[in-house]
């Protein structure tokens, strides 16, 4: 998909392999600096982006459909090499430990030196939205976060990843300051599902990391 015609020099890939990738896609579509958007479902599509968002979904069935395609291996080395960002199931898989897994585990790209645990507020039922600031990323305007059968970063392994989100107050039985968003280098994290609304502001910075780095 072509987005908007611009001075763009960056390629952004969607793993659109298993869940909310469309989403994606679409708000991505709206960010000027964004040259074009590839749904990634090969080896030879990974290769051709700058950059790579892994969408919301179901992390062990994203697992075992990455695995089923031999997508682990050139993911693997992708995350360790390029600007990627994970959000909610992406974030699992990013990262090196995961906790709550399924009887038998999943595989996991890791990169992301975080623990998480799956699934930390219960079914779809328990969904929920709220208002979290983001100042390293959006400065001061406060971002409407939706969180669906989302995970949290329950531990911080490395001094190198740097803390950018916290739950701001109680819900249901995770306490305030729980974190949410994490950087690390080339890779960003976040538990919630930003293409579910109509504010593109982590898109886009998520595309400056892209520029950053392709520099």
């Amino acid at each position: 998909m072509v987005a908007s015609e611009s001075n763009a020099s960056v390629v952004l890939g969607v793993l659109a392999l298993q869940g909310a990738f469309i989403e994606h896609i679409h708000i991505l579509s709206t960010i000027p600096e964004v040259k074009e958007v590839i749904a990634v479902r090969t080896e030879e599509q990974l290769n051709s982006v700058d950059a790579l968002i892994i969408p919301g979904g179901e992390s062990t069935s994203m697992a075992l459909i990455a695995e089923r395609c031999n997508m682990l291996e050139p993911l693997r080395k992708f995350v360790r090499a390029k600007p990627t960002w994970g959000t909610c199931a992406g974030m699992i898989m990013l990262a090196n430990e995961a906790t709550g897994a399924k009887k038998g585990g999943q595989q996991l790209l890791g990169g992301l030196d975080i623990c998480v645990n799956r699934n930390q507020f219960g079914s779809q039922k328990e969904s929920f939205d709220t208002m979290l600031h983001l100042p390293d990323a959006l400065g001061d305007e406060p971002f409407h976060a939706v969180f669906i059968r989302a995970p949290v970063i329950t531990s911080v392994k490395s001094d190198t990843v740097k803390v950018i989100g916290r739950l701001e107050k109680k819900i249901g039985q995770t306490d305030p300051e729980t974190i949410v968003a994490v950087r690390q280098d080339k890779l960003l994290a976040t538990a919630f599902h930003p293409e579910l609304t109509r504010d593109n502001r982590l898109h886009s910075y998520f595309v400056r990391m892209a520029l950053e780095y392709k520099q």
